[in-house]
């Protein structure tokens, strides 16, 4: 089987190594958009044009289904992408995880790039799942760009940044950007108090990848998997096939996934 991911850049790795988990077996097609980026200050229009795009290019390796690795792209080219490829290719989108952060009660953090905090989007979400739990939206400038381009400092200025807008009795941490997934323990470090308990952070890429294979009808553990058989990996930038770039591979999914053999 197949799994294809899109993104604007590496954000989509924390999902690509949950479909790993899952399906060992399984090859996958990253198919990003690194002459494009930043996707944040462009218009709707803009982010669904480049979001068909990236996911016409990964569609022409014909896989089961497409994982919309990122936010952004989420909230603006979701219904055209499911207009464009379903019902012949499976298209899930990702959405911050609010309702499970909110079921463990309050208070919550929602970390999120400066466009999505306050936005309509975010707000029907937290006003959907969390009634009566007090949250916090923190709006994160430049992270998503200092992960993407693994630049230490600027990572450990923006994480400060956040950190220092966030209330220090907060139980649990949205992480809104599929990019924020990359230096997930960094963010708990920068916020966990002494004497608290951990605090607990939520991603989307577990949920996203088990939906990913639900809809493809290869789900973990059913019997369907090659005994021993470890996936591919095809990579596509803006188009082009490539390598995993270069700042990947300072993460350990990057790491995980450049140890792959060439999709078949």
């Amino acid at each position: 089987m197949k799994i294809a991911l899109i993104d604007s850049g590496i954000g989509l790795l924390p999902a690509a190594v949950a479909v790993r988990r899952l399906r060992p077996d399984a090859d996958l097609v990253l198919s990003s958009d690194p002459d494009g980026l930043p996707w944040g200050p462009r218009t709707a229009e803009d982010v669904t044009e480049r979001s068909l795009a990236i996911a016409e290019a990964a569609a022409a390796h014909r896989p089961d289904a497409l994982i919309v690795a990122c936010n952004t792209s989420s909230v603006s080219a979701l219904p055209a992408l499911r207009a464009r490829f379903e019902p012949e290719l499976p298209i899930i989108g990702t959405v911050p995880a609010i309702k499970p952060a909110a079921a463990g009660g309050g208070p919550i953090a929602i970390w999120a790039t400066p466009a999505t905090t306050g936005s309509p989007y975010q707000r029907g979400l937290i006003e959907e799942f969390a009634g009566g739990v007090g949250v916090t939206e923190v709006p994160c400038p430049g992270l998503a760009d200092a992960v993407q381009s693994a630049d230490e400092a600027a990572i450990d200025r923006a994480v400060a940044a956040a950190a220092a807008l966030t209330p220090r009795d907060v139980r649990a941490v949205v992480l809104g950007c599929t990019h924020y997934e990359l230096v997930g323990e960094r963010i708990r470090a920068a916020l966990q108090q002494p004497g608290l308990p951990p605090l607990v952070l939520h991603g989307s890429a577990g949920a996203v990848a088990a939906q990913a294979l639900r809809r493809a009808g290869q789900l973990p553990g059913t019997g369907t998997e090659s005994a021993g058989a470890e996936g591919g990996l095809t990579v596509i930038l803006s188009g082009r096939a490539a390598e995993l770039p270069l700042a990947a591979h300072t993460y350990a999914e990057g790491r995980l996934l450049a140890a792959a053999a060439p999709a078949r």
